[in-house]
């Protein structure tokens, strides 16, 4: 039996671009794209809730921990996070593109399920560049899981949080022992050599995307600032 067409539902563009988001339906199939460029679909999970839940497992010790997540896509990243941390932790999302957080209580609602309402949680419509720089030591975990990791596919300006000024900026914006999770599409050596010259200590990790031992696999980069200042 085929599979039924893709149904198009909905369509938004990316402040400050000329970027369009395209959201469509196939069955149980959802997927988020950019001209025939698939960005995520519900089908491929694993990789953006390991982002969460390995970045997570590295501050089992801060029941209080602050967490930004950079996206909410499909809130895989979100919802794995809330499950590994406390009742006294917080979590900000920084959501650049107002539709997402639209089609979130839309036609993705039943991805998300209660997230959004978590009293743990807050949405924040912003670049999360903007949001790093709110100040300095303010989180003990930043996720990005934004366009397709240091090779970008939707916005050039997303780059600065790959390059050597964001990477300034995350650590700045961290607490001493937070971590930096970064999600990607595929390897990227320069920028694992980056994270180091930025004085992270740099762990990869790289996850099939569906859970199996067939399809994509992603890499993860889970960045540490140190406890103690470098030369202290």
């Amino acid at each position: 039996m085929s599979a039924s067409p893709w149904v198009h539902l909905d369509s938004a563009p990316i402040p400050g671009t000329g970027t369009i988001l395209h959201l469509l339906r196939q069955d149980e199939a959802f997927s988020i794209q950019v001209g025939k460029a698939e960005l995520m679909t519900n089908l491929d999970r694993r990789s953006e809730q390991a982002l969460a839940t390995m970045a997570c497992a590295r501050l089992r010790d801060r029941p209080h921990a602050r967490i930004l997540i950079g996206g909410l896509g499909m809130g895989f990243t979100l919802r794995a996070a809330l499950d590994a941390l406390g009742p006294d932790a917080r979590v900000v999302v920084a959501e650049l593109v107002p539709a997402v957080v639209a089609w979130a209580r839309g036609p993705l609602a039943h991805l998300f399920g209660d997230s959004l309402d978590d009293p743990r949680v807050e949405i924040v419509q912003d670049d999360v560049n903007r949001v790093i720089q709110s100040g300095p030591e303010r989180f003990d975990a930043i996720l990005l899981d934004v366009d397709n990791g240091p090779s970008g596919m939707t916005r050039r300006e997303n780059d600065r949080l790959y390059d050597r000024w964001g990477l300034r900026r995350a650590h700045y914006a961290l607490t001493r022992g937070g971590v930096l999770g970064v999600w990607s599409g595929k390897p990227d050596r320069r920028f694992k050599a980056r994270l180091r010259l930025h004085g992270f200590t740099v762990d990869e990790a790289r996850i099939y995307a569906n859970g199996g031992p067939l399809g994509p696999r992603h890499v993860l980069w889970f960045a540490v600032r140190p406890e103690a200042a470098i030369g202290a």
